[in-house]
């Protein structure tokens, strides 16, 4: 298995607002959250799927809140059940993917960043995820075409280059491992300033 930092990473998965489309419950659930009131935000999701029981969005911020207070089983089921009722949603499947690797379940979390790939318009971070779980599987090339990927899709992604690098100092590469976390450093990725103190001294 491929060396990995054990810091947080920040994918970058946003959370959707239902102020536009949701009734009161849905909308007060949304304040809760962005006040980090995760268990409130719960309970007011729970209220207002009630009556609404499919509503996507709806379930999504739920997980998210699940995820918030690390309750990951149950961030899983809402997660589902969104995709259920959305099944080309890229952001969910990103989202369990997410989730799956926080798990250490790598295959599913290849799996899911898998299916967002397949979708048209898929976002740079799809491919990333994908290749994160490739690297933690050790599937070395396949890894390095995603992050590759990736890179060419949004080159302004530090997290991106220090992933790719960890990759390069890992197969014994280190200067492409040493360009690509110092790229990842004038990024501003959190993580890479180490990373070159420890790999490019």
């Amino acid at each position: 298995m491929m060396h990995i930092s054990k810091r947080l990473v920040v994918i970058g998965i946003s959370f959707l607002l239902l102020t536009a489309c949701g009734g009161n419950s849905s909308s007060q659930g949304d304040m809760y959250f962005q006040n980090q009131q995760y268990e409130e935000a719960i309970r007011a999701y729970e209220s207002f799927l009630e009556t609404k029981p499919k509503n996507v969005k709806a379930l999504y911020n739920r997980g998210r809140a699940y995820e918030e207070i690390g309750d990951l089983d149950q961030a899983e089921a809402s997660f589902k059940r969104a995709l259920e009722s959305d099944k080309s949603n890229t952001q969910i499947m990103l989202s369990l993917s997410n989730l799956y690797h926080k798990k250490k379940s790598y295959e599913l979390s290849l799996l899911y960043a898998d299916n967002a790939v397949s979708i048209s318009g898929a976002p740079s971070t799809a491919y990333f995820m994908k290749g994160r779980a490739m690297h933690q599987l050790g599937n070395v090339n396949e890894a390095l075409r995603e992050y590759n990927a990736a890179i060419k899709m949004n080159p302004g992604n530090g997290q991106y280059y220090y992933y790719r690098g960890m990759l390069h100092q890992a197969t014994d590469k280190k200067q492409l491992a040493c360009n690509d976390l110092r790229k990842a450093v004038q990024l501003s990725f959190e993580g890479a300033n180490e990373a070159v103190a420890n790999y490019c001294q």
